[in-house]
């Protein structure tokens, strides 16, 4: 649905437009699948800060979404479309023949009462979990695996669909969101259609203190800082950056390249990078 616009009470409700919850069908979520969720506030096991700008927010419950969908030839029945805190896009609730309950991201579309069905023998509908050698080429498809049996860690996002390019001996070709190119095992499951909530992009905060309520803290430009909390910082008046633009640790802050070689990560599987 559309991003829905508030009257303009106030300041900051004048260009705040908030999620239209028609799609949502309930407001209680299952609760053997709610697991307690601590926040850090930025801070490791030790105590020191390795991110910065996080702290408050709203409290929340984790929901434990089924990423691998490997519950295979066990129909399921979508219960209900829930909001999750966690994510931006809608989680639904799958009821499976044997009895057992779990999340999964919503489709775009998906309805309470549709069947879905994971493995071998699903056929090519919205929702529907199979591995991508079974699935035809220009399918859209989210929730991919990158390792055979790890479950799904691209294309999870709102409104998020990943195109099934061409097959090639083990490999499938997929064209992500970003333009980027990369091959994928064929042997990887992915879930056919595209991801829910696809206005989510739309949505305008309006004001500081929804950020806040998310647990954003706010953030300092380095040229109003003292030159010992920032490279940029310091000079009389306003003044410029000189130099390149760092980060508050020194390292180059644009364009600075941080991947590993293709020897040690999936890189050596991109056909084409989303950057020129």
């Amino acid at each position: 649905m559309p991003p829905r616009k508030v009257n303009p009470t106030s300041a900051g409700r004048r260009n705040m437009t908030v999620h239209d919850f028609t799609d949502i069908t309930t407001n209680k979520p299952e609760k053997s699948l709610l697991r307690s969720f601590k926040q850090t506030g930025g801070r490791n096991n030790q105590g020191r800060m390795t991110v910065r700008h996080k702290g408050g927010g709203h409290k929340r419950n984790y929901r434990v979404v089924d990423f691998r969908r490997d519950k295979d030839d066990i129909p399921a029945v979508v219960k209900t479309i829930e909001y999750d805190p966690n994510r931006n896009v809608r989680i639904c609730l799958l009821f499976y023949a044997d009895g057992e309950k779990r999340y999964v991201l919503a489709p775009l579309g998906i309805k309470v009462g549709d069947k879905l069905l994971s493995g071998p023998n699903a056929e090519i509908k919205n929702g529907n979990c199979l591995k991508l050698r079974s699935i035809p080429l220009g399918t859209m498809v989210h929730n991919v695996e990158l390792t055979i049996g790890k479950g799904g860690q691209i294309g999870r996002s709102a409104g998020t669909q990943i195109q099934v390019l061409a097959k090639e001996g083990t490999m499938v070709t997929l064209r992500l969101p970003s333009g980027e190119m990369r091959m994928v095992h064929a042997e990887c499951k992915a879930t056919i259609g595209q991801l829910g909530n696809p206005d989510a992009k739309n949505i305008r905060l309006g004001k500081a203190g929804r950020s806040r309520w998310m647990g954003i803290r706010p953030a300092n430009r380095g040229v109003v800082m003292n030159p010992i909390d920032h490279p940029h910082g310091g000079g009389e008046g306003k003044s410029p950056i000189g130099g390149k633009p760092q980060t508050p640790w020194g390292k180059p802050a644009m364009g600075y390249k941080t991947r590993r070689g293709k020897h040690y990560t999936s890189s050596k599987y991109i056909v084409k990078r989303r950057t020129k």
